[in-house]
């Protein structure tokens, strides 16, 4: 079983990822950010630093596939490379962040690997809106994270939606972040826990 876990920046990907590993025995895989030499410095100038950046990801994505998603028996991915292309390398492309020729590399580079990925069992996507993202952003102290641009966050929402809403690859169950707090509620992570459970997986291990 491969769960994967989409959505924004700050919209507890990450946290639901261990709550889940926890409760269902999953291998978490969680997104390298910390290992991103260029991560800083995209944030500072997305323009110069878009391709090298995205480039680091989607290199960081293969490698978790091969070693640690393709062959496992219950694992659980914090963000996807899926998204990375369609929704992140998009939106710099989009927004004029990312030349017509580094675009045109990463996608070729993404459709690539693509046959080599395995696709989610089930995929968990995180709605959440701007005050939501915003919270979680400040609450969680990442330096570098604290001045982006409220519109960039937007444009992600809108490309995330875009994504998610053509999304056909496997089950979906969408979480409305603003509504319900899975981080702070026990009642909102039971609620999670339920529509998880309405789809068949049970605990101690999904099947």
């Amino acid at each position: 079983m491969y769960i994967a876990i989409s959505g924004n920046i700050g919209s507890g990907k990450s946290t639901l990822t261990g709550m889940l590993s926890a409760r269902y025995g999953l291998t978490p895989v969680y997104e390298a950010f910390e290992e991103n030499p260029y991560l800083q410095d995209f944030y500072a100038d997305m323009r110069r630093y878009s391709f090298h950046s995205q480039v680091f990801f989607l290199s960081k994505r293969l490698s978790q596939h091969l070693t640690l998603v393709n062959g496992a028996e219950r694992v659980i991915q914090d963000r996807t490379v899926f998204e990375d292309a369609n929704v992140f390398a998009r939106n710099l492309y989009e927004a004029g962040q990312m030349e017509e020729r580094d675009w045109r590399t990463y996608g070729g580079l993404y459709g690539g690997i693509l046959p080599a990925l395995r696709t989610p069992d089930l995929l968990i996507h995180i709605d959440a809106g701007l005050p939501v993202l915003r919270s979680r952003i400040q609450r969680r102290g990442r330096g570098y994270e604290q001045d982006i641009p409220d519109d960039y966050l937007e444009r992600l929402n809108r490309l995330y939606d875009v994504w998610v809403n053509a999304y056909h690859h496997s089950p979906l169950l969408r979480i409305p972040g603003d509504e319900v707090d899975f981080v702070a509620d026990p009642e909102g992570f039971g609620w999670v826990c339920r529509q998880i459970e309405a789809r068949g997986l049970r605990e101690p291990m999904l099947r």
